[in-house]
């Protein structure tokens, strides 16, 4: 499902990203093209929905949140963010097991 939207690298795991502002809810919401398309509550003002896309990744993946970095795109839709020291496998099995 994921992995044309993950890459492995020497520092950890990149994931492309589009980002919906405003949403109802905070949720993965499946693929955009070859990207994770992700649902943020927070609008796109004053970096409020890369903080909030940020924070959901750490969580979702069980990393800390210092781990979890915006490479490019912050005032885009389309994000990449580099998740440091994680592993593709792992990275992968964290996004397709549903949230608790």
């Amino acid at each position: 499902m994921t992995e044309s939207a993950l890459r492995e690298t020497e520092s950890g795991v990149t994931i492309a990203v589009h980002v919906v502002p405003r949403a109802s809810r905070t949720e993965l919401a499946g693929l955009h093209g070859a990207s994770l398309r992700i649902r943020v509550q927070a609008p796109p003002v004053e970096g409020a929905a890369n903080r909030e896309l940020l924070r959901f990744l750490a969580r979702r993946l069980s990393v800390p949140a210092s781990h979890v970095e915006l490479l490019a795109g912050a005032g885009s839709r389309q994000k990449l963010i580099l998740v440091r020291g994680a592993t593709l496998a792992t990275i992968i099995a964290r996004l397709e097991t549903p949230p608790e």
